[in-house]
Protein backbone atom coordinates (compact mmCIF):
# COMPACT_ATOMS: atom_id res chain seq x y z
CA UNK A 1 0.00 0.00 0.00
CA UNK A 2 1.29 3.42 -0.95
CA UNK A 3 0.33 5.84 1.81
CA UNK A 4 -0.10 9.50 0.94
CA UNK A 5 2.01 12.49 3.07
CA UNK A 6 -0.35 14.22 5.05
CA UNK A 7 0.58 17.89 6.12
CA UNK A 8 -1.80 19.36 9.43
CA UNK A 9 -1.63 22.68 9.75
CA UNK A 10 -2.07 24.06 12.95
CA UNK A 11 -2.11 27.57 14.63
CA UNK A 12 -2.46 26.19 18.62
CA UNK A 13 -1.69 22.75 20.55
CA UNK A 14 -2.79 20.73 17.92
CA UNK A 15 -4.85 17.67 19.85
CA UNK A 16 -6.80 16.64 16.34
CA UNK A 17 -3.42 17.08 14.70
CA UNK A 18 -2.36 14.27 17.66
CA UNK A 19 -5.28 12.17 17.27
CA UNK A 20 -4.53 12.04 13.34
CA UNK A 21 -0.50 11.11 14.15
CA UNK A 22 -1.80 8.59 16.68
CA UNK A 23 -4.42 6.62 13.66
CA UNK A 24 -1.30 7.11 10.86
CA UNK A 25 0.88 4.37 12.91
CA UNK A 26 -1.24 1.92 12.31
CA UNK A 27 0.13 0.00 9.25
CA UNK A 28 -2.81 -0.68 7.38
CA UNK A 29 -3.70 3.58 7.72
CA UNK A 30 -3.64 5.00 3.71
CA UNK A 31 -1.58 7.95 4.94
CA UNK A 32 1.19 9.41 6.54
CA UNK A 33 1.63 12.61 8.71
CA UNK A 34 4.44 14.09 6.67
CA UNK A 35 4.68 17.61 8.55
CA UNK A 36 3.41 19.77 10.63
CA UNK A 37 3.08 23.53 9.56
CA UNK A 38 1.76 26.17 12.24
CA UNK A 39 0.96 29.82 11.53
CA UNK A 40 2.67 30.51 15.38
CA UNK A 41 6.07 30.01 16.28
CA UNK A 42 5.00 29.75 20.09
CA UNK A 43 2.01 26.73 18.97
CA UNK A 44 1.90 24.09 21.52
CA UNK A 45 1.64 21.32 18.82
CA UNK A 46 4.68 21.97 17.59
CA UNK A 47 6.73 20.30 20.13
CA UNK A 48 3.91 17.48 20.42
CA UNK A 49 4.80 16.67 16.80
CA UNK A 50 8.24 16.86 16.87
CA UNK A 51 8.40 14.83 20.23
CA UNK A 52 6.47 11.80 17.84
CA UNK A 53 8.97 12.41 14.88
CA UNK A 54 7.34 14.24 12.84
CA UNK A 55 8.50 16.77 10.51
CA UNK A 56 7.26 20.65 11.85
CA UNK A 57 7.95 23.81 10.10
CA UNK A 58 6.63 27.40 10.79
CA UNK A 59 4.90 30.10 8.80
CA UNK A 60 4.82 32.45 10.82
CA UNK A 61 1.61 34.80 9.97
CA UNK A 62 3.02 38.09 11.84
CA UNK A 63 5.43 38.33 9.24
CA UNK A 64 3.19 38.81 6.41
CA UNK A 65 1.05 41.30 8.35
CA UNK A 66 -2.41 41.40 5.52
CA UNK A 67 -1.02 40.04 2.62
CA UNK A 68 -3.07 36.74 2.86
CA UNK A 69 -1.96 35.82 -0.32
CA UNK A 70 2.10 36.29 0.43
CA UNK A 71 1.37 33.96 3.63
CA UNK A 72 -0.95 31.32 1.48
CA UNK A 73 1.93 31.38 -1.27
CA UNK A 74 4.54 30.79 1.44
CA UNK A 75 2.55 28.01 3.29
CA UNK A 76 2.00 26.26 -0.56
CA UNK A 77 5.81 26.64 -1.02
CA UNK A 78 6.85 24.69 2.11
CA UNK A 79 3.79 21.88 1.95
CA UNK A 80 5.23 21.09 -1.58
CA UNK A 81 8.55 21.59 -1.13
CA UNK A 82 7.98 18.52 1.62
CA UNK A 83 6.29 16.11 -1.32
CA UNK A 84 2.65 17.09 0.82
CA UNK A 85 -0.16 15.38 -1.49
CA UNK A 86 -3.18 16.09 1.43
CA UNK A 87 -3.48 18.56 3.68
CA UNK A 88 -5.95 18.52 6.94
CA UNK A 89 -6.74 21.84 8.74
CA UNK A 90 -6.49 21.11 12.86
CA UNK A 91 -7.37 24.31 14.73
CA UNK A 92 -5.86 26.36 11.91
CA UNK A 93 -7.16 29.91 12.94
CA UNK A 94 -6.28 31.69 9.39
CA UNK A 95 -8.73 31.75 6.40
CA UNK A 96 -7.10 30.60 3.07
CA UNK A 97 -7.39 32.15 0.35
CA UNK A 98 -9.19 31.01 -2.86
CA UNK A 99 -6.13 30.59 -4.79
CA UNK A 100 -4.81 28.83 -2.38
CA UNK A 101 -8.26 26.26 -1.51
CA UNK A 102 -8.09 25.80 -5.67
CA UNK A 103 -4.60 24.89 -5.84
CA UNK A 104 -5.44 21.96 -3.04
CA UNK A 105 -9.06 21.23 -4.06
CA UNK A 106 -10.31 17.85 -3.25
CA UNK A 107 -7.31 17.25 -1.19
CA UNK A 108 -7.67 20.09 1.89
CA UNK A 109 -10.16 19.02 4.47
CA UNK A 110 -11.00 20.34 7.70
CA UNK A 111 -12.85 19.77 11.37
CA UNK A 112 -15.58 22.32 12.43
CA UNK A 113 -17.09 22.20 15.73
CA UNK A 114 -20.89 22.08 14.50
CA UNK A 115 -23.19 19.58 12.31
CA UNK A 116 -22.52 22.16 9.66
CA UNK A 117 -24.58 23.58 7.80
CA UNK A 118 -25.81 25.17 10.93
CA UNK A 119 -23.22 27.34 12.59
CA UNK A 120 -20.59 28.59 10.64
CA UNK A 121 -17.83 30.40 11.47
CA UNK A 122 -16.60 31.67 14.96
CA UNK A 123 -17.54 30.06 18.07
CA UNK A 124 -20.18 27.41 16.67
CA UNK A 125 -21.06 25.67 20.23
CA UNK A 126 -22.06 29.34 21.76
CA UNK A 127 -24.46 29.80 18.78
CA UNK A 128 -25.47 26.35 19.38
CA UNK A 129 -26.36 27.35 22.75
CA UNK A 130 -28.00 30.61 22.04
CA UNK A 131 -29.84 28.47 19.17
CA UNK A 132 -31.64 26.14 22.13
CA UNK A 133 -30.62 22.76 20.27
CA UNK A 134 -30.75 19.55 21.50
CA UNK A 135 -27.91 18.32 19.62
CA UNK A 136 -24.54 19.68 18.46
CA UNK A 137 -22.04 17.95 16.86
CA UNK A 138 -18.72 17.72 14.07
CA UNK A 139 -18.68 17.97 10.41
CA UNK A 140 -15.25 16.85 8.52
CA UNK A 141 -15.62 18.39 5.00
CA UNK A 142 -13.79 19.23 2.29
CA UNK A 143 -12.84 23.06 2.20
CA UNK A 144 -14.20 25.09 -0.55
CA UNK A 145 -13.42 29.15 -0.75
CA UNK A 146 -16.58 29.71 1.46
CA UNK A 147 -16.26 29.63 5.26
CA UNK A 148 -17.20 25.78 5.99
CA UNK A 149 -19.15 25.34 3.33
CA UNK A 150 -17.62 22.43 1.46
CA UNK A 151 -18.93 19.35 1.06
CA UNK A 152 -19.86 17.23 4.24
CA UNK A 153 -17.48 13.50 4.36
CA UNK A 154 -18.60 12.95 7.47
CA UNK A 155 -20.81 14.20 11.21
CA UNK A 156 -20.81 13.18 14.76
CA UNK A 157 -23.45 14.07 16.93
CA UNK A 158 -23.50 15.19 20.20
CA UNK A 159 -26.32 15.65 22.44
CA UNK A 160 -26.29 19.31 24.49
CA UNK A 161 -27.20 18.94 28.05
CA UNK A 162 -29.21 20.60 30.62
CA UNK A 163 -26.64 23.15 32.08
CA UNK A 164 -24.16 22.90 29.04
CA UNK A 165 -21.71 25.92 29.03
CA UNK A 166 -20.16 26.77 25.90
CA UNK A 167 -16.54 24.55 27.68
CA UNK A 168 -18.54 21.60 28.51
CA UNK A 169 -20.31 21.39 25.30
CA UNK A 170 -16.58 22.34 23.35
CA UNK A 171 -15.15 19.56 25.49
CA UNK A 172 -17.40 16.53 24.73
CA UNK A 173 -17.17 18.06 20.80
CA UNK A 174 -13.28 17.92 21.17
CA UNK A 175 -13.82 14.05 22.11
CA UNK A 176 -15.66 13.72 19.17
CA UNK A 177 -13.56 15.13 16.64
CA UNK A 178 -10.65 13.10 17.66
CA UNK A 179 -12.88 9.98 17.07
CA UNK A 180 -14.22 11.15 13.46
CA UNK A 181 -11.15 12.75 12.19
CA UNK A 182 -8.95 10.08 12.01
CA UNK A 183 -11.89 8.05 10.65
CA UNK A 184 -12.86 10.41 7.78
CA UNK A 185 -9.16 10.99 6.50
CA UNK A 186 -8.80 7.24 6.18
CA UNK A 187 -12.30 7.11 4.05
CA UNK A 188 -11.14 10.23 1.88
CA UNK A 189 -7.21 8.70 1.02
CA UNK A 190 -8.89 5.32 0.73
CA UNK A 191 -10.96 6.37 -2.39
CA UNK A 192 -8.80 9.73 -3.47
CA UNK A 193 -7.49 9.90 -6.92
CA UNK A 194 -3.81 10.44 -7.72
CA UNK A 195 -2.11 13.50 -7.06
CA UNK A 196 -2.73 15.78 -10.59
Amino acid sequence: MTRKRVGILISGRGSNMQALIKAARADDYPGQIALVLSSRPDAGGLAAAAAQGVATAVVDQARFGRDREAFDAEIHRVLTTAGIEFVCLAGFMRILTAGFVRRWEGRLINIHPSLLPAFRGLKPQAQALAAGVSVSGCTVHHVVPDLDAGPSIAQAVVPVLPGDTEESLSARILEAEHRLYPEALRAVLSQASPKP
